[in-house]
């Protein structure tokens, strides 16, 4: 799953890594220890007077479906199971036609030792590049009519424990994973003319080892477990690693 991440780059790098245009106004707010109920940044496509525009927004990091009665649904809607998330009501529509990219510089996960004792670790590119994970947007109104926009970030099965380097560790750390996407897969599930939302998941599901597969990662300090720290010392390595 992924329940914690970082997105502290500047709006900028952002525009130039998704290749995707900002309205000029756009503030990020940078952030080592990204909680889900939290304004974040995500990559999606519109069709903008008939051309396909690429668009940088800021969402609510937690799904809300347009006939939801209040926001609080988004708080269990942060990550979507893409083998069911075609069945689910929260997420059935937006799969169709409105989904997302939702870029990070790395996660955070956290592994279960003997005795019940957890250490979390930070999993990210080692050349420090933005990682973009499946993910899906709605719109949904307040009632002050105010339009509110919402995101989630899709996860499938992680890697067996038997697969080689940076896979096997990722199938120590949890059972799930968030789904990455490469540039020309991410294209493919931004397209919003493209209608089959079935054969792009198992597109996506099958391309996401290999993406994952260039990550790296390393123990943390637990201070990362507390949302109110929120500071770039966080991913650095653990002075005490065991791993």
């Amino acid at each position: 799953m992924c329940g914690r991440y970082v997105m502290a780059k500047a709006i900028g790098d952002l525009v130039a890594e998704a290749e995707a245009e900002a309205d000029a106004n756009l503030e990020l707010r940078q952030s080592w220890n990204v909680a889900p109920t939290t304004d974040v940044p995500i990559v999606l496509e519109r069709l903008v007077d008939g051309e396909v525009r690429r668009q940088i927004h800021v969402a609510r990091w937690g799904l809300v479906p347009g006939w939801a009665k209040d926001l609080s649904v988004g708080v269990r809607a942060f990550n979507a199971r893409s083998e069911t998330v075609e069945e689910k009501p929260t997420f059935r529509s937006a799969v169709k036609k409105r989904r997302a990219a939702v870029p990070v510089q790395g996660y955070y996960e956290w592994r279960k030792e003997a005795g019940g004792k957890k250490r979390p670790f930070f999993v990210y590119h080692p050349e420090g590049r933005l990682i973009f994970f499946a993910g899906l947007y709605e719109w949904w109104k307040d009632a002050d009519e105010s339009w509110i926009l919402s995101t989630t970030i899709l996860t499938m099965d992680a890697p067996p424990e038997q697969a080689p380097g940076i896979l096997g560790e990722l199938a120590g750390l949890h059972d799930r994973l968030p789904i990455p996407m490469d540039a020309q897969m991410m294209a493919y599930w931004l397209d919003p003319e493209q209608p089959d939302a079935s054969a792009l998941i198992g597109q996506l599901r099958e391309q996401a080892h290999e993406v994952a597969a260039s990550w790296t990662m390393h123990e943390v300090d637990s201070a990362v477990g507390n949302v109110r720290n929120d500071y770039a010392e966080l991913v650095e390595p653990h002075s005490s690693s065991l791993f």
